[in-house]
C-alpha cells in the first residue's frame, strides 16, 4: 500500500504542488500510534503517508524542471556529460543523450538531453561535451533536445570499462559476418545502427524489435533460465555465476536505466532466495518501481520505455509462474519451454499499451516470439563466445563462431520468412484508453482467477529444487 500511495503521489505532482514535508510528519505519528492494530485507520494512514512523500518529492523535481521552460525555442550553448557512446542517426547526425548539463551563464540543469550535431569525430561514453543549437521539447525521459548542433568534445574520460566494451564490439565485428555482428550487438548491447534496413524492417513486422533494443525484460529472462540451469548445483554456486552474469551484462550493454531496472528486480529476488525469504512478485516489481520514479519522476511521467519494462517485468514474473503451477508439465525441466512461456506473458502483457501508444501490431508476433525469443540465452552466449573470440584471437576465432552463426542465421531467417506472408503488420489500430484499461481489466482478472486456484500464494519459491518439486517456477 506503501509502494502504490508512493507512485500514486509522484503522479498527482503534475497536477500542483503538494502539501510539503509538515503533512508528512502530521500523518507519521498518527501511523505509528496505530500500525500495531492493523486496522482500516493504519491502512489508509499507509496510504496516505505513501501519497505525502511521492506529492513532495515530485513537487521538488517539478520546480527544477522549470528551469526548461524559459529557454525552448532558444538557441543556447551547454556543456553536459555524453551518458552513452554516440551512433549515427538517419540524419548522418552523431546522437547521444546527455546529463551533467550546465549552461554557458553557470546555471545547472535537471534531467537529460538528447544531442545530435556534428563537430566531433565520435563521442564515447564520459565524454565532455560543449553543444550549440536550438533547444526543444524533449521526448520520453528526456527534458529537452538539440539537434544539428556545433558539437564540440572538451574532455575525454575514458574508463577500462568503456574501453573493454568498445574492443568487444570491434571483437564481434571481427568474428562474425555482416549482418550477424551487428545483429549480436543489437541483442547483447542494444546497438542497431549498423544493423541494415531490410532485417530491421522484417524484425519490426514479426513484433521483434525489442530484442535488439537493451532489454530488461530480456535479462530477467535469461537469469531465470540460468537459474533454472544451475538449479541442481550448490545454493552458492548458483548465486555467485547468476550475479556474475548479471554484471557482465550490465558491463556489455553500459547500464542502461532499462538493465539496471531488471538486475535491481533480479538482485533482490536472488539476495532474498540466498538468505531462505521470499518476495512476494508484486511487492519486488513495486519497490523497484518506486525506487526509479523516486529517483527521476520523469520516468513515471512521461517514459514509456519504463511502463514497457515493468509490464514486461509482471508477465515474466507473475502471469508466467501462475501459468506453470496451474497447467505443470515440461516447463520446469526445459530452459527453452519455460522461456517461451513467458515471453508470450510479456508479450501478452504489453501488447495493449503497445497497441494505445503506436496503433500497430504483428499478426504473427506470438508466433515469431516462441520461435526466436526462446533461443535468445543461448544466441547472447554464443555470441558473447564469439565476440570474446574476436577480440582475444582474431587468428583462431573461426573455431568459436560456428555455433553462434548458425543460430543467429536461424533467427534472421525465421523472420524473414514470417515477415514475407501477405498481411502480416497491420497499422493504423487505435485502441483507446478505455479499450486499453478493459483488456488490461481482463487480463487482471485472469491472473486473480489463476493466483486464487493456486496452492501456494506466495508466488517466488526462493529455492530452486522445492519449486520443482512443488511444481512452481523459481
Amino acid at each position: 500500500m506503501l509502494f502504490m500511495g508512493i507512485l500514486s503521489g509522484l503522479g498527482l505532482a503534475r497536477i500542483g504542488p503538494g502539501l510539503g514535508p509538515i503533512f508528512i510528519w502530521l500523518v507519521l505519528p498518527l501511523l505509528l500510534a496505530t500500525i500495531r492494530n492493523k486496522s482500516f485507520i493504519a491502512v489508509v494512514l499507509v496510504l496516505m503517508l505513501g501519497i505525502s512523500l511521492g506529492w513532495w518529492r515530485g513537487s521538488v523535481y517539478m520546480d527544477k524542471l522549470a528551469s526548461y521552460e524559459p529557454i525552448y525555442m532558444q538557441k543556447i550553448t551547454l556543456s553536459a556529460q555524453a551518458s552513452e557512446d554516440a551512433t549515427y542517426s538517419k540524419t548522418k547526425q552523431l546522437s547521444f543523450s546527455a546529463g551533467n548539463i550546465v549552461l554557458d551563464n553557470g546555471q545547472k540543469l535537471a534531467g537529460k538531453v538528447q544531442l545530435g550535431g556534428f563537430g566531433a569525430n565520435m563521442i564515447f561514453q564520459g565524454d565532455e561535451v560543449i553543444a550549440t543549437g536550438k533547444l526543444y521539447p524533449g521526448y520520453g525521459a528526456y527534458q529537452g533536445r538539440i539537434s544539428f548542433a556545433v558539437i564540440q568534445v572538451t574532455k575525454h574520460n575514458p574508463s577500462l570499462l568503456s574501453e573493454i566494451r568498445q574492443r568487444f564490439v570491434a571483437g564481434a565485428q571481427t568474428a562474425l559476418p555482416e549482418p550477424l555482428a551487428p545483429f549480436v550487438m543489437g541483442l547483447l548491447v542494444g546497438q542497431r545502427a549498423n544493423l541494415p534496413q531490410q532485417n530491421k524492417d522484417d524484425l519490426q513486422k514479426v513484433g521483434l524489435t525489442h530484442i535488439i533494443a537493451v532489454s530488461g525484460a530480456n535479462l530477467t529472462i535469461i537469469v531465470r533460465a540460468c537459474q533454472r540451469m544451475l538449479g541442481k548445483r550448490s545454493k552458492r554456486v548458483s548465486t555467485f555465476l547468476t550475479l556474475a552474469l548479471i554484471a557482465v551484462f550490465l558491463l556489455l550493454t553500459g547500464s542502461s536505466a532499462s538493465i539496471v531496472r531488471a538486475a535491481m528486480v533480479s538482485v533482490l529476488s536472488i539476495a532474498a532466495g540466498y538468505y531462505g525469504r521470499s518476495f512476494k512478485p508484486l511487492n519486488l516489481i513495486l519497490l523497484a518501481a518506486v525506487i526509479t520514479a523516486m529517483a527521476d519522476p520523469v520516468y513515471l511521467w512521461s517514459d514509456l520505455g519504463w511502463y514497457l519494462s515493468f509490464l514486461a517485468f509482471f508477465g515474466v514474473m507473475i502471469l508466467g509462474p501462475l501459468v506453470q503451477a496451474r497447467w505443470p508439465g515440461k516447463w520446469h525441466d526445459s530452459a527453452i519451454a519455460g522461456v517461451a512461456l513467458e515471453s508470450i506473458c510479456a508479450e501478452i502483457m504489453t501488447l495493449p499499451f503497445v497497441l494505445h501508444i503506436f496503433g500497430q501490431m504483428s499478426r504473427v508476433g506470438l508466433v515469431a516470439n516462441v520461435l526466436v525469443v526462446a533461443f535468445i540465452p543461448l544466441a547472447m552466449l554464443l555470441g558473447t563466445v564469439a565476440a570474446l573470440a574476436g577480440m582475444l584471437g582474431p587468428a583462431i576465432c573461426g573455431w568459436f563462431t560456428w555455433p553462434a552463426t548458425l543460430l543467429l542465421n536461424y533467427m534472421l531467417d525465421v523472420a524473414h520468412v514470417l515477415a514475407g506472408l501477405p498481411n502480416v503488420f497491420v497499422e493504423g489500430i487505435g485502441l483507446s484508453l478505455w479499450q486499453m484499461l478493459g483488456l488490461y481489466g481482463c487480463i487482471a482478472l485472469f491472473t486473480a482467477v489463476l493466483w486464487y486456484k493456486n496452492p501456494d500464494k506466495s508466488a517466488i519459491i526462493t529455492d530452486i529444487n522445492e519449486s520443482k518439486s512443488r511444481g512452481l517456477l523459481a
